[in-house]
């Protein structure tokens, strides 16, 4: 698989800049951020029980998906990086890299046709 394409990932992250840049208020501080970011996993985890767990949607509920949270959850994630100034495709490379090394025997790996 190749790497993450930054220039799409820095897009993303100008895109929200543009956004934010025209209020007044601007970014919130660190720890608004963490509690918005909190909220938004709460309210994805919130429709996932709902699609695969034990709670169903009350009839009063509105309509959502996972996709509109996940779509959420990665604003305020693009939001807060830029707040602290993070170059997420850079920091996503770095996790990649530390993951692909420690983790590289960690579960069992799916045989190829050509180890087999």
């Amino acid at each position: 698989m190749s790497k993450v394409k930054h220039n799409d990932v820095r897009m993303m992250q100008a895109r929200v800049d543009k956004y934010i840049s025209q209020f007044e208020e601007g970014y919130f501080s660190p720890l608004s951020m963490i509690a918005r970011f909190s909220e938004e996993v709460g309210e994805l985890a919130r429709e996932v029980n709902h699609y695969y767990g034990e709670k169903p949607k009350k009839d009063s509920e509105e309509e959502n998906t996972i996709e509109n949270e996940l779509g959420d959850l990665f604003f305020v994630m693009l939001t807060f990086a830029n707040s602290l100034n993070i170059d997420l495709a850079q920091a996503f490379d770095q996790s990649m890299t530390k993951i692909e090394t420690r983790d590289k025997n960690r579960w069992t790996k799916i045989e190829t046709e050509r180890e087999r």
